[in-house]
């Protein structure tokens, strides 16, 4: 009895190693399969955003769209779906890592205290605006708090750096997903509306080359906008532009910490049943900002830093085309049109607040 007992149980081990053995290939499988899916949509997104007009998009909002793209082949898309989700969190953070090196911490603060000043006031009074003026049109919370950080901050990469501080539930993990698509779609498209606007606006504003370039930096939503609209006034007023942005890019972290504290604040209060939640650090941008010390101060050298950089946006486009093979087109377009009229309105209010800043204080 004993010794049929003993056989069962090492038929039972040995099945369940099998198990274990077939699912960790499976998992393996499928994340080099979207390791690879994800490589080419971010590679291409990154080319394709070097082309005229297309440079008015960039590249992380292309690689996006290619991710979607990839959902005409359902069978590649399904076969790599447990590998999509370890890239479009894990690779993510990696790429907001890296991003730290485009921060130069020196000529930042060379830039002087208006700047910062500027760049502050400019994320604090748009999140708050957009937030509100989002939900007094009914958009849920999450997606509201996601569209502000991104018209604010930068764009796509202020989306998904702040995705990570809302935490929800294992069921509600696709609705995010959605959410974060959704947001970025908005700040792309508003984006490019207001490169071409501000581009069209420059002969009639009488602005210096300097005041174009913290008009243009201070208020466009991507990097990549900033310097397509800031190059339309010349070289002073494109550096200006990038270094005005940048200064809004810096405040990522520290946006990330207090909305991530506010959020945990909100769930508490909503369901105190559950007790006092912990503060959610986001580890990931202090590595953000440690990658920011090392660029400024180590000589590293301008190549280094450029393909540091470059690897940021590879890793950062992989996250996006992962995203995008996880859409649900028809959620996004029947919940879509508030949050976009309330970024548009935001983003009218950023753009003359800007502008007049400019034009008094640069």
């Amino acid at each position: 009895m004993a010794s049929h007992r003993l056989m069962a149980d090492a038929t039972t081990y040995f099945e369940e190693e099998i198990d274990l053995d077939i699912r960790t290939t499976v998992v393996t499988r499928s994340f080099w399969g979207a390791a690879v899916l994800t490589l080419i949509c971010a590679v291409a997104g990154s080319e394709l955003a070097q082309l005229p007009y297309l440079n008015l998009v960039g590249a992380l909002v292309i690689a996006l769209l290619l991710g979607m793209a990839c959902q005409l082949a359902p069978r590649a898309v399904n076969a790599n779906r447990a590998g999509i989700g370890f890239i479009s969190n894990k690779f993510l953070r990696l790429g907001i890592i890296l991003l730290g090196f485009k921060l130069n911490l020196i000529q930042l603060a060379q830039a002087g205290v208006k700047t910062i000043t500027l760049a502050a006031v400019v994320v604090t009074g748009m999140v708050l605006l957009t937030y509100n003026l989002s939900r007094k049109m009914g958009v849920e919370r999450d997606l509201a708090i996601l569209t502000a950080t991104g018209t604010s901050i930068c764009g796509a990469a202020a989306v998904m750096g702040i995705s990570p501080q809302i935490k929800v539930s294992p069921d509600k993990a696709e609705r995010q997903r959605e959410n974060e698509v959704l947001a970025v779609a908005i700040v792309a498209i508003l984006g490019t509306v207001f490169t071409l606007i501000e581009i069209g606006l420059k002969p009639l504003l009488h602005l210096t080359a300097v005041q174009f370039g913290v008009m243009t930096g201070g208020s466009l939503h991507e990097i990549a906008h900033a310097v397509a609209a800031g190059s339309a006034g010349g070289p002073v007023s494109l550096d200006t532009a990038i270094i005005t942005k940048l200064s809004r890019v810096l405040l990522l972290a520290p946006a990330a910490l207090i909305i991530g504290w506010w959020y945990q604040r909100q769930t508490t209060t909503a369901n105190t049943a559950e007790g006092r939640a912990k503060l959610p650090i986001p580890w990931f941008m202090a590595g953000f900002l440690l990658t920011s010390v090392i660029g400024t101060w180590l000589p590293l050298g301008t190549a280094a830093l450029a393909g540091l950089v470059k690897l940021a946006y590879i890793f950062l486009g992989m996250a996006m085309a992962a995203l995008g093979m996880s859409v649900n087109f028809r959620v996004i377009f029947q919940r879509g049109g508030n949050a976009f009229l309330a970024a548009t309105l935001s983003s009218v209010v950023l753009m003359t607040g800007v502008t007049i800043a400019s034009k008094l204080f640069f």
